[in-house]
């Protein structure tokens, strides 16, 4: 019995020994320099086919000649669209400037003429009052029923106006809301405007400069019209004024009676 134990004993040791010897080999030859690990090699594998999938569009584009051809047949193809679609892109702001810059100036126009012509009610009365055209001494009165006496001309004459004293480049305003019904000039009155105050009162201002109004023009009460300009050679003596006319249905009517 004692030997038959010891000899399995003997037996197991023996291949446990061979084990291990199997297995020191095995590490030695996966440590081994030149022989290369099945394992590693397919972890490598994976690793460098996903790189090469990654690089394939670049590397491919340099070498295919096929891929060469399809980049550049893209390149063109949007090459021949892109400046159509860049193009209308440009076109269209232009387009719209023009639009605007065609359309504005009539908008403004129409804006303009009708609004002033609706808010202007041009209403004048004999109860109606207007400012006056300058602040200043009146140097001649109206006079249709009497004469009165000029000293420029040294003689006595009616006079269908006022003659307000004035300084040269003063600024002179529309008395009322009017629409300019000429703009003319003569050797007595000088640069002088007619303006239309409605319902057949016209008012006639002179003795002007630098006219700020143009015919059919609507004005707004206190609007500049012109300026004071140096005296005809009929006002020499009187010296620089303004000259200022009312009619109603053509006939002269006194000018101070209206004003405010």
């Amino acid at each position: 019995m004692f030997k038959d134990k010891l000899f399995l004993v003997m037996l197991v040791l023996g291949l446990l020994t061979i084990v291990a010897a199997a297995g020191v080999v095995t590490i030695q030859r996966g440590n081994t320099p030149g022989e290369e690990n099945p394992y590693m090699q397919d972890q490598q594998g994976v690793v460098i086919a996903e790189e090469d999938q990654e690089k394939m569009p670049t590397e491919i584009a340099g070498t295919s000649d096929a891929r060469k051809e399809q980049m550049e047949s893209h390149i063109n193809n949007r090459t021949e669209t892109e400046p159509a679609e860049t193009t209308k892109a440009a076109e269209e702001p232009e387009r719209i400037s023009y639009t605007e810059q065609t359309k504005a100036p009539d908008a403004a126009q129409v804006d303009s003429g009708m609004e002033n012509a609706v808010s202007l009610v041009l209403d004048f009365s004999d109860t109606s009052r207007m400012a006056w055209p300058v602040r200043g001494n009146v140097l001649l009165d109206y006079s249709m029923d009497t004469t009165i006496y000029f000293p420029t001309l040294e003689q006595y004459q009616v006079n269908p106006g006022v003659v307000i004293q004035a300084e040269v480049s003063q600024p002179v305003a529309a008395p009322a809301n009017a629409r300019v019904v000429a703009v003319s000039a003569d050797e007595e009155l000088g640069n002088f405007i007619v303006l239309d105050l409605g319902n057949d009162y016209t008012a006639t201002c002179g003795q002007l400069k630098e006219i700020q109004v143009v015919e059919n023009e609507y004005l707004e009460a206190g609007q500049v019209i012109g300026y004071v300009a140096e005296p005809t050679k009929y006002y020499s003596v009187e010296g620089s004024n303004v000259y200022f006319q009312l009619e109603h249905e053509g006939k002269k009517v006194d000018p101070i009676d209206y004003f405010e």
